[in-house]
């Protein structure tokens, strides 16, 4: 049985719709009902699109005609069915076949055809090759196959193609954003909220992006904006709750959340969100469950792994803990927090010797060198599977690296980046492969070009390390100062800074850089917490430097930097001779 909607009842609501449309200009009564009904769908008003060109069919206009709209208007209103009708044949008139071919491509991006979706661009591009919104459809299926520089180039060129359109300059602040931070992007979104300033969608990438550099009250008003144009919209829930959440009202932040819509809350950031909320507000047994579903889908999250290792240490369940993270957190890898967690596990369970191995080593200071990840594959299944898929690529070039077989590795890596030339993660995996061989050059060549599609943190410590390989400790430092400002709550970027201007002797800006790194996320860094206790003491201010000590080795009394810090800050004080002299005999007795 075949169900249809009873488009008699909701005519009132599309005519009220058109005496909208038709009270923003003197020349939109005299529209032809086509206009119409175009005028319509650039509103985002499938309905009312749809009303006006069923009229047509009605008073005798060809269905060719019509059928690349009434494709366009049943998009908008979600009804992907009812769009295939109209779209799938391919039957539109030679004046509206490019359209209707764009928007066959949008239907079979949306359910995920890529091939199809591929297909149906190259008859749209057959007629009509310079129309930017095309060229923005065009960039995000290619952004989506794997094919991302081809998508910046796209990106590129839509604005070229029109400069003044809103889509095209919103894609492109969306690739900046990835590639050159969050600040690059700003300026692309304001320009086209300039050409768009209703655009809920816009908005809310808008207000995402203030929040995430920190622009609590523009991100607040741009919601605000969101909330007059479109009420019904929750989407303004999910951006409040991670606005409430930055201000620590975690209260507050876990209503807005339940009152978004459930494709909001199952979106990794969101669930993220809700574990960090969870956690805050004691509810350890819900943010472990959010916190395992967002793990099994996202492995090699460190910060998510570390998240839920939390919340198990907090719900007593430390069985758990060290089942799921005790090999983990005896890799060479782990970081210093995993280790502790699961050391303290074990000590909650009675297993004192285990526990030690893990508290002793989460004590000693970092290299900071680039260590290899082992894979998850086994090298003879990863061998046999070969680098056919994405996921079998990265599992083959980690398990030859991870077994001392670097050039193997870059063959691997190599191979898979002559299939998927344009590929952010083709193109650091095969940077990752030449670092290990130690062709620096090379490496570099390919971190630099994957850096140009999307930079995260992870590929500008590689950067930065093949940087300081080669010698060029300038371009290092502003390799991490570039990521700094377009991604300014990265406080492992701040904390190397910090490092580099004290080893400059230049402590003013050391003690810049260790305060955002200490107000971002480094609060409990026993490390950090040392440097800026001796960037206080060489600046003059004994009590600062007295006290970050003290915090640093109330957090990690085995660790030798916190312990060093401590007895060097209390050498300062009038009476803290005696002090310091217990501690530098324990000093003397830790092992190197």
């Amino acid at each position: 049985m075949t169900f249809t909607r009873d488009l008699t009842k909701l005519r009132p609501l599309a005519a009220a719709a058109l005496l909208l449309l038709a009270a923003c200009g003197d020349t939109a009564a005299d529209l032809t009902p086509l206009e119409s009904a175009n005028a319509a769908l650039a509103s985002g008003d499938g309905l009312a699109a749809e009303v006006v060109l069923r009229d047509m069919m009605a008073n005798g206009t060809s269905r060719s005609e019509v059928a690349a709209f009434l494709g366009e208007a049943e998009l908008l209103q979600g009804e992907l069915v009812e769009a295939r009708q109209w779209l799938e044949s391919g039957e539109f008139s030679d004046d509206t076949s490019g359209h209707g071919f764009h928007m066959l491509a949008r239907l079979e991006m949306r359910e995920g055809n890529l091939p199809a979706a591929g297909d149906a661009f190259d008859k749209s591009l057959a007629v009509e090759r310079k129309n930017a919104e095309l060229w923005v459809d065009i960039g995000r299926l290619r952004y989506r196959g794997g094919e991302q520089s081809q998508a910046v180039e796209a990106s590129i060129y839509a604005v070229e193609l029109d400069p003044e359109n809103g889509a095209a300059l919103q894609f492109r602040a969306q690739l900046l954003r990835d590639s050159e931070g969050m600040a690059a992007a700003i300026p692309w979104f304001e320009r086209a909220l300039e050409r768009n300033p209703d655009d809920v969608g816009l908005l809310a990438d808008y207000a995402a992006t203030l929040g995430e550099l920190g622009r609590a009250r523009d991100m607040l008003v741009t919601i605000r904006k969101i909330a007059r144009i479109d009420p019904a919209n929750r989407r303004i829930f999910y951006l409040q709750a991670v606005l409430a959440a930055r201000a620590g009202m975690f209260q507050l932040a876990q209503s807005l959340l339940a009152r978004s819509s459930k494709a909001d809350r199952d979106m990794p950031a969101a669930m993220l969100l809700a574990g960090i909320i969870d956690i805050e507000n004691g509810n350890y047994a819900s943010a472990a469950q959010v916190l395992e579903r967002l793990a099994s889908a996202q492995p090699d999250n460190r910060r998510v792994r570390q998240l839920l290792a939390r919340a198990l240490s907090l719900g007593g369940n430390d069985r758990e803990l060290v089942y799921r993270y005790g090999e983990i957190a005896s890799r060479p890898s782990a970081s210093p927090y995993l280790r502790t967690l699961v050391g303290r596990s074990h000590e909650a369970l009675d297993q004192r010797d285990q526990a030690a191995q893990y508290l002793d080593t989460a004590a000693k200071r970092r290299s900071g060198n680039l260590v290899a990840v082992q894979s998850g594959t086994t090298l003879d299944v990863a061998e046999a599977r070969g680098p056919s898929t994405g996921f079998d690529a990265l599992a083959l070039v980690r398990a030859r690296i991870f077994n001392g077989n670097p050039e193997a590795a870059r063959t691997a890596a190599g191979g898979f980046l002559e299939r998927f030339p344009g590929s952010s993660d083709a193109l650091s995996l095969a940077g990752d492969a030449s670092l290990t061989a130690r062709r620096f050059e090379e490496a570099l060549d390919h971190y630099n070009k994957a850096a140009a599609i999307r930079g995260p943190w992870v590929l500008t410590r590689k950067r930065v390390k093949t940087l300081l390989a080669l010698g060029r400790q300038d371009d290092a430092l502003a390799a991490l100062a570039s990521h700094l400002v377009g991604d300014p709550g990265n406080a492992e970027a701040a904390g190397l800074l910090a490092v580099a201007a004290a080893l400059r002797a230049d402590w003013p800006n050391a003690a810049i850089f260790a305060d955002h790194a200490i107000a971002n996320g480094r609060a409990r860094d026993p490390l950090m917490l040392s440097l800026r206790s001796e960037i206080a003491l060489r600046l003059g201010q004994v009590d600062l430097g007295i006290g970050m000590a003290e915090r640093a080795y109330a957090i990690q009394p085995m660790s030798k930097d916190a312990t060093r810090a401590l007895a060097i800050a209390y050498r300062q004080r009038e009476d803290g001779e005696a002090l310091a002299a217990v501690l530098e005999a324990k000093l003397n007795r830790m092992p190197d």
